[in-house]
C-alpha cells in the first residue's frame, strides 16, 4: 500500500470527538481505587481458615473473621474446613451431599463394594469413611486432588483387609477387625503422602454375600445360629448341673465339718469333765465314789420303770404298800440295795 492509498483511506474514516483525557484519568482512578478496596478484604468462616498464597506462593494462614490482604488478586485466599467432619462413601450414596467427592456414580458403586475375600468367595462391602482436614497447607499443596486420591487409598486398603479375611470374617464376626485394620492402614499410607488428612471412623454398613447366592448364605448362617443356640444350650445345662452337684458337694462337706467340730468338742468336754472328776477323786476318793455311784443311780433308776425297794428284814409288807390295782407293771425286789 503506497502512501496516496493510505491517505484516501484515512480521509475516508469519520472524525472522531476530540475526547477529554482529564475526565477519563479521574475515572480510572476512581475504578481502581474501587477494585482496591473490593480485593482488600476477605471473611473467613468459624470453622475454616485461610491460606493466603501470594503470586501462587503460599504466604500466611489467617484465623476466622474480617482480614486484610494485599489488593488488585497480588494475595489470593483459599478457605480451608478444617473444623468440618468431612466424609465418604463407598458402594452407596445419600442423596443431597454438597461434597462431590463423598459418593460416586451408581455404575463405580457396583463395582466399589464388589470384592474378593481370601478364600476366593465374593462379597458385597458398603462402608463410610469419616475424616477431617488437620494441615491445611499439606491439604493444598501436597497432593494434586486429596479427596480423590482419599477414596482411591480407601478402596485400595479395604481390597486388602477384606482380602485377608474368609467370607465368613467379613459378613459375620469380623467386621470390628476390619473397621480397625482398615483405619490404621489408611492413616498411615496418607501420612505417607502428607496429604494432611486425620481418618476419625471407619465403618462397614453394609456386608452381604451376592445376590445370586444371598439364600442360600441365609440359610448356612441360619444353620450355624442354630448349632450355635444348641452349644450354648448345652453349655448352660452343663453349668447348671456342675453348679448343684457343687453345691451338694459343699453342703456334704459343710455337714461333715459339723460334725466333726461337734465330736471334737464333745470329746473335749468329757476329758475335761473327767480331768476334773479325777482332781476330784484324788483329793477325796470316798466321797467322790460315792457322789458318782449316786448320780449313776440317780441317772439310772427312773429309766427302770416302778421299782420297790425293801429290806430283807421286813416282816409285814402289805400294810406299807400303795398297790396301784391299774399297774401293769409290779416288780418285787428282795435284798436289793
Amino acid at each position: 500500500m503506497d502512501s496516496q492509498e493510505f491517505q484516501r483511506l484515512k480521509d475516508a474514516l469519520p472524525k472522531l470527538p476530540n475526547l477529554n483525557w482529564g475526565m477519563f484519568k479521574v475515572i480510572f482512578l476512581v475504578l481502581v481505587a474501587i477494585v482496591g478496596i473490593l480485593t482488600s478484604f476477605y471473611t473467613i468462616p468459624a470453622e475454616s481458615v485461610g491460606v493466603v498464597m501470594r503470586f501462587g506462593e503460599y504466604s500466611s494462614t489467617s484465623e476466622p473473621g474480617l482480614r486484610l490482604k494485599v489488593p488488585f488478586f497480588i494475595d489470593q485466599v483459599e478457605e480451608v474446613p478444617v473444623k468440618r467432619k468431612l466424609k465418604q462413601e463407598f458402594g452407596f450414596g445419600t442423596e443431597g451431599a454438597t461434597n462431590r467427592y463423598q459418593k460416586s456414580g451408581p455404575r463405580v458403586q457396583d463395582s466399589e463394594k464388589s470384592m474378593v475375600t481370601g478364600d476366593s468367595n465374593v462379597a458385597l462391602v458398603e462402608w463410610v469413611v469419616q475424616y477431617h482436614i488437620e494441615d491445611p497447607i499439606n491439604f493444598l499443596f501436597k497432593v494434586r486432588n486429596p479427596d480423590e486420591t482419599l477414596r482411591d487409598s480407601s478402596e485400595s486398603i479395604m481390597r486388602e483387609v477384606v482380602g485377608d479375611r474368609s467370607v465368613d470374617e467379613v459378613i459375620t464376626f469380623g467386621r470390628q477387625e476390619i473397621e480397625i485394620e482398615a483405619k490404621t492402614k489408611l492413616q498411615e499410607l496418607i501420612n505417607k503422602y502428607e496429604m494432611g488428612l486425620a481418618i476419625d471412623l471407619i465403618q462397614l454398613k453394609s456386608v452381604n454375600a451376592p445376590r445370586e447366592v444371598q439364600a442360600s448364605f441365609n440359610e448356612v448362617e441360619s444353620a450355624k445360629q442354630e448349632l450355635e443356640q444348641a452349644k450354648n444350650r448345652a453349655t448352660g445345662t452343663k453349668l447348671s448341673a456342675l453348679k448343684e452337684a457343687k453345691g451338694k458337694a459343699d453342703k456334704l462337706i459343710l455337714e461333715a465339718e459339723g460334725y466333726a467340730t461337734e465330736r471334737i468338742n464333745q470329746a473335749e468336754g468329757d476329758v475335761a469333765a473327767f480331768n476334773a472328776e479325777f482332781e476330784e477323786y484324788i483329793k477325796a476318793p470316798e466321797v467322790t465314789r460315792q457322789r458318782l455311784y449316786l448320780e449313776a443311780m440317780g441317772e439310772t433308776l427312773p429309766k427302770l420303770g416302778r421299782k420297790i425297794i425293801l429290806d430283807d428284814e421286813a416282816q409285814q409288807l402289805l400294810p406299807f404298800l400303795q398297790i396301784d390295782p391299774g399297774a401293769k407293771n409290779f416288780n418285787t425286789g428282795r435284798g436289793a440295795k
